[in-house]
């Protein structure tokens, strides 16, 4: 009942221009929410550069290209790429890949390559569900690895303990997150500080490992193990996780203050930290530093402070899986709104932040796939195995898109946008083969589960836009009806609106009521919602309305792919159509289709069994669209496809 359309915007919560509080405070509101996954990364980064899959001599010239790759590759690829390039690529305000999918869909409808930007769009946001299954696996996991560090003995409880916060997590998400994420960005400032803090003493002690600012000790480590340095970038790359979620987030705080945020405080922070566990590793005799590698985030404190460590480290990787889950949530309503996915159960969280929602499908599902790969995979080094293939898969696609972007939006010139988008693809792209090696032990999870997850939004969009097409074949144009039935049916007092999916044609709701009832009502509207691609309508133009005569209306709701369809609330900028809606004296028919098998079917069987599943499965359109539970009439059609 909803299609995608281009309409008139104001500006979101959340765009800097619909923003009321400082930048200053946007910042450190960002901090807290939005620099998590990536904030957490030195947990794991930097040790299994050396003891992951393809390990590493412990000398300086290993660690000095190891700090060098790192820096460059936060450099280059979240600072540049990222914070300072793709984040100008928003669609009003929001950011994301469905968000540049649809900002570039505008402007280059009808061209030739237009549906493989799509296409590649949808596959980088299947590809991030696989991310936000094993980003809180492998950030919990990593915290409480901690405790081994304190105590060898408490080895044991470190999967018990992480399931425990993990489920927690999960079961918590119902509640809504609004009250404790007050305290997120307080916490992952003292997070920021610590890890800063432990990285700087230790670069003072020695400081020789500021060479690795140098891009030569990069070229170097290459130079040196070859084929073995190129593999390392599969480890390398966790320190850049998280890139592909900050550009998604610019809509809830603003381009400005995030890229305040990122260069004023959280990229010097990092760094300070991997430097710092560079120059201990540097420091150490050689048999302690082959047992500070096994864990160095942990290994720069001091013996007393590892255990108030490892609480902080597990508070900030807590927050950083919130993050990731939510970023699910808005990811699955985003795909929802563009008619990739059918409509879910979404219940908002609170009152005024219309972006905190809850999808209980996609909570489960998530919560039920990291309880797996905790207990498949049984420490944060095996899962590292499996993280990294979906994120540098997403951050290369983005590269693609951003090479679109820069040609069909921007209107560069090839000579000038060809070198920038060159210089991404070799790197995001060696990344991308790098991680190509961790498929057999365990990257073919988050593979596995983007292939599934792009069947499925690819199924639906192409067997919602048959339906559609089945369905206008036979529709009888609005006009004619209206003409006939007016002296058919008797006439009785109050509204009826019927949902339609289309703005042409009758209703089939509207037809099975008349054959079956012959009853008419004094008022009937036709209504359709009209989902932009744009994430938020100007309420001034949120609806447009035709009198076709006779107590005859077609109406349309316009709202924009982040906003929630509230029919009700809708209505009542539509007075202007017979006059306002009394819910108490105003019934909605709804279609509910039943697919048929066909004799010449628009795609393969597989492929329309699984929609037809979907289509069963769906939530009804009178919850999706929150209408009135008691005034809902419900019909039944049968289309083939």
């Amino acid at each position: 009942m909803a299609e995608a359309s281009t309409h008139s915007v104001q500006p979101p919560p959340g765009s800097q221009t619909g923003h009321s509080a400082s930048k200053a405070a946007l910042a450190v509101g960002a901090i807290g929410i939005v620099f998590g996954d990536i904030g957490t990364s030195p947990l794991y980064a930097f040790r299994e550069t050396f003891v992951g899959p393809h390990p590493l001599a412990l000398d300086t010239a290993h660690v000095l290209g190891v700090i060098s790759l790192i820096f460059w590759s936060m450099t280059l690829v979240v600072a540049i790429q990222y914070v300072t390039i793709l984040m100008r690529a928003d669609n009003k305000g929001q950011g994301g890949s469905l968000a540049l999918v649809a900002l570039i869909s505008s402007h280059i409808s009808g061209k030739k390559y237009g549906w493989v930007a799509v296409l590649l769009g949808v596959f980088a946001t299947s590809l991030f569900y696989g991310d936000s299954m094993i980003t809180p696996a492998i950030s919990v996991l990593s915290a409480v690895e901690g405790l081994t560090v304190v105590d060898e003995g408490l080895s044991d409880y470190v999967i018990p303990i992480a399931l425990v916060l993990l489920i927690f997590l999960f079961v918590l998400q119902k509640r809504g997150t609004a009250k404790v994420g007050a305290l997120f960005a307080p916490v992952m400032i003292v997070y920021f500080t610590v890890i800063a803090s432990m990285g700087a003493w230790q670069i003072v002690q020695t400081p020789d490992i500021l060479w690795a600012l140098n891009p030569y000790y990069a070229v170097n480590f290459f130079i040196i193990d070859g084929f073995t340095a190129f593999l390392a970038l599969g480890s390398v790359v966790l320190a850049v996780t998280g890139s592909e979620a900050l550009y998604s987030d610019m809509g809830h705080f603003g381009r400005g203050p995030m890229r305040l945020s990122w260069f004023g405080f959280v990229m010097p922070c990092l760094l300070l930290n991997y430097f710092g566990q560079g120059a201990m590793i540097i420091g150490l005799p050689n048999e302690l530093a082959v047992e500070a590698i096994q864990s160095p985030f942990f290994f720069l404190a001091s013996e007393e402070w590892r255990l108030p460590l490892v609480f902080l480290a597990t508070f900030a990787t807590f927050i950083a899986s919130q993050a990731v889950i939510s970023g699910a949530f808005s990811i699955t309503h985003q795909a929802m709104q563009m008619g990739y996915i059918p409509r879910l159960s979404i219940r908002h969280t609170s009152e005024t932040e219309g972006g905190q929602i809850y999808i209980p499908i996609v909570n489960w599902a998530l919560m039920i796939a990291v309880i797996v790969l905790v207990l498949t995979f049984q420490n944060s080094s095996n899962l590292a195995s499996a993280y990294g293939i979906a994120v540098t898969g997403a951050v290369t696609i983005d590269t693609l898109l951003m090479a679109v972007l820069l040609v069909g939006v921007w209107k560069w010139k090839w000579w000038y946008a060809a070198p920038v988008v060159l210089l991404f693809l070799i790197v995001d792209g060696a990344y991308f083969a790098a991680n190509l090696a961790k498929v057999p032990d365990g990257g073919w999870f988050p593979l596995m589960v983007g292939a599934v997850a792009f069947t499925l939004l690819t199924t639906w969009a192409r067997g919602r836009k048959l339906m559609r097409e089945r369905m206008s074949e036979v529709a009888l144009p609005m006009e004619i009806f209206a003409k006939s039935a007016k002296n058919s049916a008797t006439r009785v007092p109050g509204t009826a609106i019927f949902m339609a999916s289309a703005k042409g044609g009758v209703p089939s709701a509207l037809l099975h009521n008349i054959k079956h009832n012959k009853v008419l009502h004094e008022r009937v509207v036709i209504l359709t919602i009209q989902i932009a691609e744009i994430p938020y309508v100007d309420p001034d133009g949120r609806c447009e309305y035709y009198d076709l005569g006779d107590g005859f209306f077609r109406a349309v709701l316009h709202y924009g792919f982040m906003e929630a369809t509230d029919v009700p609330e809708g209505l009542k900028s539509m007075a202007v159509c017979g006059g306002e809606f009394d819910m108490m004296h105003t019934s909605f028919f709804l279609s509910r289709q039943t697919l048929l098998p066909s004799d010449k079917p628009g795609m393969p069987i597989w492929r329309e069994k699984i929609f037809a599943w979907m289509l069963r499965n769906s939530a009804t359109a009178m919850e999706f669209f929150r209408l009135p539970t008691n005034r809902v009439v419900e019909l039944g059609s049968q289309v083939r496809i």
